[in-house]
């Protein structure tokens, strides 16, 4: 049976009482700090505190100007003291996506990736949707409330991000609250966080990048070496996705003692997801872009991860073999 708006709202709000501090647990990006957004706002007045916290150290330009334009406060999971917290809640993510969710049990799951196992009182879990906070904005009018502009923009910003300006997958119910938004956005400020992509510094990968690029039959392989950020590998896999011959982009890079790759495709009978499964047993994401992360520990027994040609060499193999057709 489908449940109406409504009648999910209610159940979420059933899972909260007004002596609640609840903390909202994310990896930031736009839709999970425009969601837990539009979660803060539903709670308003209803629990005793709303606090969002980010498990990821947050470095994209955009995500920065998002968070300082739209004034959202986040304190990093590494300062917060669990035992104040009588209530958790995950959005934009599934507790297996990330270790560092299990700490925190959630009482509440909203989300729009593929389903893992999930062990919530309340989860509202939509695949089809191109982004989570299509979702929340379905709770904020099943709420009757009139969103601030600050709200409206950065649900705006992140339904207009996660579906690539729905370009990637969506529904109906995603340009609904699109259009529903529009009304509240500030468009100028929406803008101005849409172009704040680049830092300086990351023009040395874009460099990098097409100076050491490979092309095999539609796709583009980059490997970057050591990155400062993994988000870099996002946006060359992106940039490169312009070129009018490719049809897939992977761009890997090291961080954090793992080898990071980024898929990127144009999703015409693709499926980027299976494809970072099947080539490297882990990760996933969406058919037209997904993310793979490897331990050294695990690449030290096949490749040479400090040898960037003998590894770029072996990112191409293993894609080419496992899933060349994918």
């Amino acid at each position: 049976m489908t449940l109406s708006a409504a009648e999910k709202l209610r159940r979420f709000y059933d899972q909260f009482s007004g002596e609640d501090n609840v903390l909202i647990v994310i990896n930031a990006d736009p839709d999970a700090i425009a969601s837990a957004m539009a979660v803060k706002r539903l709670l308003w007045r209803k629990v005793s505190g709303v606090t969002i916290s980010n498990i990821n150290i947050i470095k994209r330009p955009d995500n920065i100007a998002m968070i300082r334009l739209l004034g959202v406060e986040l304190v990093p999971i590494k300062d917060i003291v669990k035992d104040r917290f009588t209530r958790f809640v995950i959005v934009d993510s599934q507790p297996d996506h990330n270790e560092i969710f299990t700490e925190y049990p959630p009482d509440v799951v909203i989300d729009h990736h593929p389903e893992t196992d999930v062990h919530a009182n309340f989860s509202d879990i939509r695949p089809k949707y191109g982004a989570t906070a299509s979702i929340m904005t379905e709770y904020i009018r099943a709420a009757k409330i009139k969103p601030s502009a600050k709200l409206s923009t950065g649900l705006f910003h992140a339904i207009k991000t996660d579906t690539c300006n729905f370009e990637r997958q969506t529904l109906t119910e995603d340009v609904r609250a699109f259009q529903f938004l529009y009304r509240y956005a500030n468009i100028h400020l929406a803008r101005k966080i849409e172009q704040s992509e680049i830092r300086l510094d990351f023009l040395k990968y874009f460099k990098s990048a097409l100076e050491n690029r490979r092309m095999r039959k539609g796709k583009i392989f980059a490997h970057l070496g050591t990155v400062v950020n993994p988000d870099v590998c996002v946006l060359i896999a992106d940039f490169f996705m312009k070129i009018n011959s490719a049809n897939w982009s992977i761009v890997s890079g090291l961080y954090n003692k793992k080898l990071v790759l980024v898929f990127r495709n144009d999703g015409l009978r693709k499926d980027a997801g299976k494809v970072a499964k099947l080539s490297f047993g882990s990760g996933g994401g969406h058919k037209s872009m997904a993310r793979a992360e490897i331990p050294f520990t695990d690449l030290k027994e096949v490749v040479d991860y400090k040898d960037e040609k003998k590894l770029l060499r072996w990112i191409i193999n293993k894609i080419e073999k496992k899933a060349g057709k994918k």
